[in-house]
């Protein structure tokens, strides 16, 4: 397909061919200017200025899908279930404000990247010393290996679910999952969001079944939307509850979000872009939307089937898989959500990915072959899963899916501090600068992020 000619927003760097060599790319031009992030991509979706509005709609729909799938990925299936199985609906709060606050984040990625022309991490490096910059580079690979290790053991976990293979053998076989990756990204992007909308769709179908028979209760689950001190007094309660956010709130989904809107040909002006910016933020709230529900089934779904019903132990999602069918009475129960998990595992496997390519291009203005990016990115996974399941045994898979969405939680700032910053400079963004009221909502929901997580570690590290 032939790269679309469009007009330069002001803020765009001059377009040249990249230099490679070996297994790197350099994203530079002769003049030293940055290309953008996934140059393959970028501005390859046209966008009709006097088409109507629901073709404009349809449009500028996918990125916000795929940033919904790390809002959906096997870390919350553990955080959610242990939440709703040891404490019944009562965390049901926590998922709702953690997916408002990350609906309101993601507008403020996608507006960065529409607005100025610069994804996160682009905007990082030429704001900070190298110095800072190279530290955010490393927080940010760390989130990314987080989020990969709860994939792969999610994945790992759902082929033993289906197919009774070893977790261990689980383990390394997710590694082949790059070919899928790169199959994808050679046949253009809009297939990459047709296949994660695809996933999604299926997982919110499995859960439909899941709750159908589950029978919640509807009222209790109405009230744990409402806030209780107990998650802050509890040290037990807020781990989940932080663990919770972490998996909901995802810093390298804001990384990942300011470049694939660019991948939209909308046009240079102030009105063409404002346009961008509202279709942008009403996918990506659309998406989250899916995921808030995702998320909510999946906390209703473990207090229901098992919190009810005196199983207020069962975190572990193979006990979960065990227990659903008999428990429900409906014999699809159990392979649906095996079949659920997987497709979540796989459809992170996308986004993770390219996560990862757009922080690695951003930060170090260096692109490397995607099968490269991909083997480094699941090896830093893969290791740490093979030698828990080795040292300390299969039974310690889902503490280690909760620690790395707890580790998550502690990358937050690093990724909304900057994000706050470059949406309210004016010099920056111009006319689409933060105002004073969504800048006071900024910078509350980074206090609040800031307050979880100094309260966590008060109560890990107090003596009891």
């Amino acid at each position: 397909m032939p790269r679309l000619i469009r007009p330069q927003l002001e803020t765009d760097p001059p377009v040249s061919g990249e230099a490679t060599t070996g297994f790197f790319s350099s994203l530079r031009t002769p003049a030293g200017v940055a290309l953008p992030s996934l140059p393959e991509a970028h501005r390859t979706i046209p966008i009709s200025s006097g088409a109507s509005w629901i073709r404009k709609v349809l449009a500028f729909a996918g990125p916000g899908y795929l940033v919904a799938v790390g809002y959906m990925d096997p870390g919350n299936w553990a955080t959610d279930l242990g939440g709703g199985s040891k404490f019944g609906y009562s965390l049901l709060s926590v998922i709702f404000i953690s997916n408002l606050m990350a609906m309101f984040l993601q507008a403020l990625s996608a507006k960065l990247g529409i607005a100025s022309g610069r994804d996160l991490a682009q905007a990082c490096r030429e704001r900070y010393s190298r110095r800072t910059s190279f530290f955010l580079w490393v927080v940010c690979e760390i989130a990314i290996a987080a989020c990969d290790l709860a994939e792969v053991l999610g994945s790992a976990v759902a082929l033993k679910l289906l197919f009774g293979l070893p977790l261990l053998a689980g383990v390394l076989i997710t590694a082949l999952d790059v070919l899928i990756v790169l199959a994808l990204q050679g046949r253009g992007f809009r297939l990459i969001e047709a296949f994660v909308v695809t996933l999604i769709a299926s997982i919110a179908l499995c859960f439909t079944y899941e709750i159908f028979f589950a029978h919640p209760l509807w009222r209790e689950a109405a009230v744990g939307l409402i806030p209780r001190a107990e998650i802050l007094r509890n040290r037990e309660v807020l781990y989940i509850a932080i663990s919770i956010l972490g998996a909901t709130v995802m810093p390298h989904n804001l990384y990942l979000h300011s470049s694939i809107v660019q991948t939209r040909a909308f046009g240079a002006s102030v009105r063409d872009r404002r346009e961008a910016v509202r279709y942008a933020v009403f996918d990506s709230t659309l998406a989250l939307g899916f995921a808030l529900f995702i998320n909510a089934a999946i906390l209703v779904l473990g207090a229901a089937a098992f919190h009810t019903r005196g199983l207020s132990h069962v975190a572990e999602i193979a006990d979960a898989y065990k227990l659903l069918s008999p428990v429900l009475g409906a014999s699809l129960a159990s392979t649906l959500f095996a079949c659920a998990l997987l497709a979540s595992g796989q459809n992170s496997t996308l986004t993770g990915t390219l996560a990862g390519q757009i922080v690695m291009e951003g930060f170090l203005h260096i692109r490397l072959r995607p099968w490269l990016r991909r083997l480094i990115t699941r090896s830093l996974a893969i290791i740490p899963a093979v030698l828990v399941i080795g040292i300390a045994g299969e039974n310690k898979v889902t503490s280690l899916l909760i620690l790395s969405q707890v580790i998550l939680s502690f990358q937050l700032p690093f990724a909304v501090i900057p994000l706050i910053q470059f949406t309210g400079d004016r010099n920056r963004m111009g006319e689409f600068a933060n105002s004073r009221l969504t800048a006071v909502v900024a910078w509350v929901i980074a206090a609040a992020i800031l307050f979880f997580n100094a309260e966590l570690l008060w109560l890990i590290l107090r003596p009891s």
